[in-house]
This record gives structure tokens, sequence and C-alpha cells, in this order.
């Protein structure tokens, strides 16, 4: 039932550290695992995990419209966040390069302002709120250095702008929910109730127009150096390309020769 909420979470506290480091551990860990991996069996376990994680994203978005948890204020799925929590699970499962570039320029920075500076309001159930917020803003986190940094997938200045034009479409989209229900969707009729990142680029809507820039300058910087790489290897991607695949992926380990037949 829409209400006032049972608490919040205190940013930079034992639990919002704790998590923090953990989501550092594991980009590391499962880059260099999945690095020394065979191909194959990467292929296979990211698209168990990204099912497991599509259902739960799912169930989770359920939950929300149910009687005991509805909350205009934050129940309808247009955060980007709730985009990034289909998306990111979909780029697992397909490696479909529009999922990878949305997951990799949205993950990053628009999903990352969650991760450093949680806005998180506990409606419901403490503990269940508290594990779905991480699950979604986590894997939003881990799953792009992966796809980046394992694999080896690189972005491009096509992606760069599909993404971008994505995140466009996507602000017009909660700006009409905003202006249908009065809510705040992507922060995007006014800055978090806490201290964010937002606070840092004036009043609203000033922090609109910095924020667009600010976007399109990081997103520049996020493109570059994979771009100058692969000039300097002299194997650039294609101008149409939305992603290009990179050189961290494994070779496939060759089975041992059978013995020939007489011998021990």
């Amino acid at each position: 039932m829409d209400g006032p909420p049972l608490g919040r979470m205190t940013p930079y506290g034992l639990e919002h550290v704790g998590v923090l480091v953990l989501l550092a551990l594991a980009s590391v860990v499962l880059v260099l695992v999945v690095r020394r991996s065979e191909p194959a069996a990467v292929d296979r376990w990211l698209r168990r995990a990204g099912w497991m994680l599509l259902a739960n994203s799912l169930l989770w978005l359920l939950w929300g419209l149910m009687p005991w948890a509805w909350n205009l204020e934050e129940s309808l799925p247009l955060h980007y966040s709730d985009a990034l929590r289909i998306i990111v699970p979909i780029a697992m499962i397909t490696q479909a390069r529009w999922a990878i570039v949305i997951s990799w320029f949205w993950g990053l920075t628009l999903n990352l302002q969650s991760v450093l500076t949680p806005d998180v309001n506990y409606f419901v159930w403490v503990p269940l709120e508290f594990a779905q917020y991480w699950i979604a803003h986590g894997m939003g986190v881990v799953v792009p250095v992966v796809l980046v940094w394992g694999l080896g997938y690189r972005p491009t200045w096509r992606g760069y702008g599909l993404a971008y034009a994505a995140t466009v479409a996507w602000a017009v989209i909660a700006f009409t929910g905003n202006a249908l229900t009065g809510a705040n969707y992507g922060y995007l009729n006014r800055a978090p109730a806490g201290p964010s990142i937002l606070d840092l680029l004036g009043p609203w809507p000033q922090y609109l127009l910095v924020e667009a820039v600010l976007i399109a300058v990081v997103w520049a910087l996020m493109t570059l150096p994979f771009a100058l790489g692969d000039a300097r290897r002299g194997a650039p991607c294609p101008v149409a390309a939305l992603w290009c695949a990179g050189p961290f992926r494994p070779a496939a380990r060759p089975r041992p020769a059978a013995a020939a037949p007489g011998r021990s």
C-alpha cells in the first residue's frame, strides 16, 4: 500500500561499504576467471546467470506492482536502473551488441551514481529490498566490466551514439511518466532527497543540461582509448559497428591427441 517508507539506507554505512568492496572484488575475480576459461563454458554460464537475473528482475518488477508494495514514487519501472535490470541479462544471454552497448555506458555512469550515492527507501521488507537494490545495481557494474575486460568487447563511436540516443529516448518516457504521476523517475524533475552527485551540478533544471554535456564527454572518454588502441594495432572497428569483439577471448584449448594403436 502506498505510504511512508519504513526507513532509508545509510550511505557509506557498514552495509554500503561492504557491498562496494564485494563489487570490486567480484569484478576483478570474474574478469580473471573469464579470461582463463574456455569460451564455450563462459558463454554457457553467462546464459544461465542471465536467465536467473532476468527472472529475478521480472519478479521484482511484478512485486513492486502488488498492493502491499505499491508506491507511486518507486513502483513504476521508469528509472534507468529499471530498464538496465532487463537489458543487462539480455546482454548476458544473447551478447547482442545493442544490449552490451547500453550496459557499458549506462552501467558504469548512470547506474554508478546509484552505487556510489544510493537513494533507497524501505517500504515493506528491508532485507529483500536491500538485496534487490544491490542485485540490480551491482550487476550493472560487474557485468559490463566482465564483458569488456573479460570477454574483450570494445565500444565504438556508433555504439556511443546509440547509447546516447537511448538515454534521451528513456528520458522522454520518464518525463512523461513524471508529468502524469507527479513522481521523479530518473531524477529528471528534482534531485534525490539525500546527497548525490547531482548536487555538484547545480539546481534543477540546470543540472539536467550539465549532466547531458557531462555524459557526452565522459562517454567519449570511455570510447576513445579503445578506438586509439585499435588504430595502433592496425585493426580498427568498421565504422558501422556497434561493438567490436576484442583480443581477450581465449581460444578453445585443443584436446590431447589420441595415442596411436598398439602403443601404450
